[in-house]
């Protein structure tokens, strides 16, 4: 199996990705666009591999061995001998759409080219190469070193071949994968979540019920782990509120429209967790 992956981003998601494949074995190279991006994504792997040692979750020499396979850069070009690319820049489609022009004339020709996109649709972003077939939508979540799924997307000109090839490697670094076979925006997590945000957002913000009584209800009424308006504040709002405009551009359901609450956030930067403060204070 092929061994060599190339992750093209070093913020959280593309430094998870990076992290897990190379205590998979996998030999990865990140590359960000500022050396302050890529030491602060190495930086975060070798935080995020103490925690696991000190932990007992894994060996002091395993966590070095795979800190020792990842290298990083800022020239793209580094992708040339990779078997498998995975993009995981910002969810603007007219950045993806720019790395994967770039991506179409580096990578080799046999290379699974792969987004970590939640919400764009791949056949939109495989349009941007001269080899749709060889595009595929691996969908990680996050944390990734902590989070089990990996949703595979295929997009309109996707290869069976490629997705087996996607399949092949999100197993090999210790993921479940679900497919998704018609690739709508939003695929099937986002827009269960999104959907699912978007009505707690309401109830909140027309005093129906409390944050934390619409997430108690989700809990303990539904078994999920975590309530929606949670979820949203670990995610990010504005996250969260990008994802579902993304959904109702190209979808205009009425059920994906993000109510203004969530606009007001964003604008206020009360945008969950990271900012200390969001539908819940942190």
């Amino acid at each position: 199996m092929a061994k060599k992956l190339a992750v093209i981003g070093a913020g959280l998601m593309g430094s998870g990705i990076a992290q897990v494949s190379a205590q998979a074995g996998w030999d990865v190279v990140l590359r960000d666009v500022t050396d302050e991006a890529l030491a602060r994504g190495k930086g975060g792997i070798a935080a995020s591999f103490e925690k696991f040692v000190a932990k007992g979750k894994l060996e002091a020499g395993a966590a070095e061995q795979a800190l020792a396979r990842i290298t990083t850069t800022t020239d793209l070009d580094a992708v040339a001998d990779a078997d498998i690319v995975v993009e995981a820049v910002f969810e603007k489609i007219e950045v993806k759409r720019e790395i994967f022009q770039a991506l179409d004339k580096l990578a080799k020709e046999d290379a699974v080219l792969a987004s970590n996109t939640s919400a764009i649709p791949i056949t939109k972003i495989a349009s941007a190469t001269s080899r749709p077939e060889r595009v595929v939508g691996t969908h990680f979540f996050s944390p990734v070193p902590m989070m089990q799924l990996c949703e595979l997307v295929r997009g309109y000109k996707t290869s069976d071949e490629t997705l087996a090839a996607a399949r092949e490697f999100a197993e090999s670094v210790g993921k479940t994968c679900v497919v998704v076979n018609r690739d709508v925006a939003g695929f099937v997590t986002t827009r269960l979540i999104s959907a699912l945000v978007v009505e707690a957002a309401k109830l909140y913000e027309s005093g129906v019920a409390s944050a934390e009584d619409i997430d108690i209800a989700c809990k303990l009424g539904f078994g999920h782990a975590m309530g929606p308006l949670a979820t949203a504040d670990l995610t990010g709002v504005d996250i969260l509120l990008h994802a579902t405009e993304n959904i109702y551009t190209e979808s205009q359901d009425e059920k994906f429209a993000p109510p203004e609450i969530m606009r007001r956030m964003v604008d206020a930067g009360d945008i969950g967790r990271k900012s200390g403060q969001g539908f819940y204070a942190h």
